[in-house]
């Protein structure tokens, strides 16, 4: 049995802004659960994450330890409670162990990372890496001593940090980081390299520090073992100068240590087949209940009952790396061209929100937007829709596509990230692919795939059929990637 820790800043369905909450709950639960003759080696798996405001114990049946835990932070020794639970995406017998650091002066606040308006809080560095630290002494406390330390994304930096140091004749755990989106990557003034107590004997160019910043993400990447990314098309972008945003050259030097593994999907939640947020549940096999599940979403969202329209649907964060300054610039034309609906849940910048809100006013029957996050309005409209449009400037790896083809919705992607690795384009000569791509980041390439997506909805409704089959057909699952990943942990404890 081989001990694994996970330090997440956030945890699906207790704390979530993106995907990385959804992969820290169903990747260790997928791990605890390995068995077979592929798992070579079983995984007692512990998950360590921050109880936010917004995680309510009573909600969720956590039970809290009677005892606090002192962790030392700079100068200072701060007491922390702790909270443990089980992963939501734990079904089997073998679940994750789930344990929440609680410090109301550092986390018992509206928003994750930043105050609802936008920013960050100024003491990020301070709360992660607390975080960081007291997911060390907790292992050490409870006699689980890991074999392995797996960081996700700049919030765990400092947890690597401490991984890779002494602690006091325990063994150096194996490291492993995992980068969900580059571009954010934990940059803080020098003087928190004291405030917060990080070694000082690392902050230089081959180190932790970054044009004069410490940046938490590099420091994972610095001292890591392994270093993973949610997609292996991502892993050769982030290498380049267009996609590396400042690390390309870092990464191409630890290009050894580089791996790509495309994320998986709670294929339990995630199931057009016995998913009770829907009012009609459907497979392959049977997809009558997929046109019901349009009529449905179509008048909860008051646009016209219209089976035989083309109802396209996007969930997602309203940006610029998402494209929806493609989406905004495309949909006047469609809609003036084209027999669409268009259904949005989301929020973000505030341009977005005003020019979505415009079409909706504009195009009233057309257009439908909700600004907000609503888990169950998200399976509806994976299920309701005919086709998902998710045109991403950059995607680490992306999970709503993955949805989409779950559920039967042929996605409209842009050929970057790991929406190229799950997505292959439509050949309508040879009658293949799981949905429509196109190259070029610009509103034309957009419309085209757009437009031949609908021609295909409208005109070829037997390879339409076809398409939403091969889709549904496509594993999404956590268990090849679960798998790749015990892998990955066994090559870096032989090599020790």
């Amino acid at each position: 049995m081989r001990r694994v820790l996970h330090v997440s800043s956030e945890v699906a369905p207790y704390s979530k802004t993106g995907g990385l909450g959804d992969v820290a709950a169903a990747l260790p639960s997928a791990l605890a659960r390995l068995r077979g003759p592929n798992a070579t080696t079983r995984f007692d798996v512990t998950v360590v994450s921050p109880r936010y405001r917004s995680i309510d114990p009573a909600k969720y049946g956590l039970s809290k330890w009677l005892r606090t835990i002192p962790v030392p932070l700079g100068d200072q020794t701060i007491e922390v409670g702790v909270y443990e639970g089980r992963p939501a995406a734990a079904m089997g017998e073998t679940q994750a162990r789930l344990l929440f650091i609680d410090h109301p002066p550092s986390f018992d606040r509206d928003g994750l990372y930043g105050p609802p308006g936008g920013g960050d809080f100024p003491d990020n560095a301070r709360r992660f890496t607390l975080l960081g630290r007291a997911a060390l002494i907790l292992a050490a406390q409870l006699d689980q001593w890991p074999d392995v330390v797996h960081g996700h994304d700049w919030q765990a930096g400092p947890a690597l940090l401490y991984a890779a140091g002494p602690h006091q004749g325990l063994p150096r755990p194996r490291t492993v980081v995992t980068i969900h989106n580059l571009a954010f990557q934990g940059r803080f003034p020098a003087s928190v390299i004291d405030e917060v107590g990080l070694p000082r004997d690392l902050f230089h160019p081959e180190g932790y520090e970054f044009f004069g910043d410490v940046s938490f993400l590099k420091a994972g990447i610095v001292v890591a073992d392994r270093v993973t990314t949610v997609s292996p098309r991502y892993a050769w972008e982030i290498q380049t100068p267009e996609g590396g945003v400042g690390f390309d050259g870092l990464l191409r030097a630890r290009a050894e240590r580089l791996v790509g593994i495309l994320n998986g999907i709670d294929v339990d939640v995630w199931n057009p087949g016995r998913d009770p947020r829907l009012p009609a549940t459907y497979g392959a096999d049977d997809l009558r209940g997929k046109r019901e599940c349009k009529l449905s979403l179509q008048k909860e969202l008051g646009l016209p009952l219209r089976a035989e329209t083309a109802l396209c649907g996007s969930i997602s964060r309203l940006t610029d790396q998402k494209g929806f300054d493609l989406i905004v610039a495309a949909l006047p034309s469609l809609l003036e061209s084209e027999d669409l609906q268009y259904v949005v849940l989301g929020s973000g910048e505030q341009r977005y929100v005003d020019a979505l809100n415009e079409l909706q006013a504009r195009y009233p029957k057309r257009v439908a937007v909700r600004i907000a996050y609503d888990d169950a309005l998200a399976h509806k409209i994976e299920a309701g829709s005919d086709l998902f449009v998710m045109p991403s400037r950059f995607e680490p790896c992306g999970l709503n596509q993955m949805y989409s083809l779950r559920y039967g919705t042929p996605p409209i992607v842009r050929a970057t990230g790991g929406l190229d690795d799950t997505v292959v384009d439509f050949d309508a000569r040879s009658r293949s692919g799981t949905g429509f791509k196109f190259a070029d980041y610009s509103v034309e390439a957009l419309l085209q795939a757009w437009r031949r997506a609908l021609f295909t909805y409208r005109n070829a409704p037997a390879d339409f059929t076809a398409l939403m089959r091969r889709a549904m057909a496509v594993d999404v699952s956590w268990a090849s990637s679960a798998e790749r990943y015990a892998a990955l942990y066994a090559d870096i404890l032989s090599s020790k």
